[in-house]
């Protein structure tokens, strides 16, 4: 299911020991962040994946020891996208209304 403000189990690569706090390591369409294990699978906004603190996420996770490029890489399935149905246009009627102007 396509959660679009919090984080889904989907959307989980692995739990990391960050200054001892445990975080769970996560991707969406904008990249990787990092959050709490408190707000996977919950239907509440997780303030993680929108704050303005994940400009800094990829050097915690290149500190961490892992490979920025190569988690994203391997991890683009997770990537929940949602498609909006663009409504269908008749090329009659359209022909039509650009010959008026």
């Amino acid at each position: 299911m396509f959660n679009r403000f919090g984080t889904t189990q989907d959307m989980m690569i692995q739990t990391v020991q960050e200054d001892g706090e445990e975080l769970v390591l996560a991707i969406d369409s904008r990249g990787l962040y990092l959050t709490s294990a408190q707000f996977v699978g919950r239907p509440i906004a997780d303030r993680n994946r929108y704050s303005a603190t994940r400009k800094g996420v990829e050097q915690r996770i290149a500190a961490l020891g892992m490979d920025v490029p190569g988690l994203l890489a391997a991890n683009q399935h997770r990537i929940q996208v949602e498609t909006v149905s663009a409504k269908k246009v008749n090329p009659l009627k359209a022909s039509k209304r650009g010959a008026k102007g």
